[in-house]
C-alpha cells in the first residue's frame, strides 16, 4: 500500500502541471475557435469584415467554402472562409 502511495506522489505534479496547461492554454483557445466558427456561420450580404492581410472588405454572395467580396466599387474577389478575421 505504502507503494501505491508513492506513485501518486510522484504523478501528482504532473497531474497538476497537465491541469495548468488545459485550463491556461486548451479550453481558452478552443472557445476562441468556436466564437469564430460562430461569428463566420452568421456573415451575410452586406457585411464588412476584415481579412488576415488587413483588408477591410464587403460580402457580395456566400457560397459553401468561399466568399464573394467587393474590394472597392470594380473589383470583386473570392476569399476563402479561412481568411475572414473579423467582422465589423
Amino acid at each position: 500500500m505504502e507503494n501505491a502511495g508513492n506513485i501518486f506522489t510522484q504523478l501528482l505534479p504532473l497531474i497538476v502541471l497537465i491541469a495548468i496547461f488545459y485550463f491556461l492554454i486548451i479550453r481558452p483557445q478552443q472557445t476562441q475557435a468556436k466564437r469564430h466558427r460562430e461569428m463566420i456561420a452568421s456573415l451575410d450580404k452586406g457585411d464588412k469584415i476584415v481579412t488576415s492581410g488587413g483588408f477591410i472588405v464587403e460580402i457580395v454572395k456566400r457560397e459553401e467554402e468561399f466568399f464573394m467580396v467587393r474590394l472597392n466599387d470594380d473589383t470583386l474577389v473570392k476569399l476563402s472562409k479561412d481568411y475572414v478575421a473579423k467582422k465589423i
